[in-house]
């Protein structure tokens, strides 16, 4: 059995997140997403390091810090529909009170 899989610029464009593979793979490369793979979380700095079904993603976009989990890896950059099949929000959870 193989596990799908794909890299991280890739997978970012695909979901709309990026205009370009360019600019998903700077985003990367800046330092600027975190990705959690069985429970441990990373920072990546390379466009090419791959994400799975199950992970979770992390990043600014828009002046949002978005929490995502990713669903699917897909196989093209489709509509905004498709896009939006390939991952779902990570909801926070409530907040502690101190």
């Amino acid at each position: 059995m193989t596990t799908a899989a794909c890299r991280v610029d890739v997978w970012l464009w695909r979901a709309r997140f990026a205009r370009t593979r360019s600019l998903a793979g700077a985003m990367v490369e800046r330092g600027a997403v975190r990705l959690t793979h069985n429970g441990v979380q990373t920072r990546l700095d390379k466009p090419s390091r791959a994400v799975h079904p199950g992970d979770t993603l992390v990043f600014a976009l828009g002046g949002r810090l978005l929490e995502l989990r990713v669903l699917r890896i897909g196989e093209r950059r489709g509509p905004p529909e498709e896009a939006r099949a390939l991952y779902s929000a990570v909801e926070a959870g409530p907040p502690t009170g101190g």
